[in-house]
């Protein structure tokens, strides 16, 4: 089992700035794949980035490129998200999730992760 803790969460203005953590552990996850989504009320689940733990390759969604930025640090086993001039459309629930045998091309899929932490939630006003 992996569990997945997400913590940074909060209320911002827009163009503010916000990094989320999502600290792992429990067994070997060194091939996995790390991602994080959001889910605004009443919207399906969007998946915004995702890491390979292994080589550090990124895959990020359109709306977020240039603004946020994925990184993890392998000796505290934690998954950060920078997230920069964030948009009252950002606002939603965040979820770190775990992919344990990650396939090219289905990063941006939530049925492709595996291990899934409670949530922070993010808020950006107007």
């Amino acid at each position: 089992q992996v569990q997945l803790v997400e913590s940074g969460g909060g209320l911002v203005q827009a163009g503010g700035s916000l990094r989320l953590s999502c600290a792992v552990s429990g067994r070997t996850f060194s091939r996995y794949r790390m991602g994080w989504f959001r889910q605004a009320p009443g919207k399906e689940r969007e998946f915004v980035v995702a890491v390979s733990w292994s080589s550090g390759s990124t895959y990020y969604a359109d709306s977020v490129k240039g603004r946020f930025t994925i990184s993890r640090d392998t000796a505290k086993n934690t998954v950060y998200l920078q997230m920069n001039s964030l948009k009252p459309e950002d606002t939603g629930v965040y979820f770190c999730a775990a992919d344990r045998s990650p396939t090219t091309g289905w990063a941006s899929f939530p049925h492709s992760y595996d291990y899934w932490g409670q949530g922070t939630q993010v808020t950006v006003s107007s």
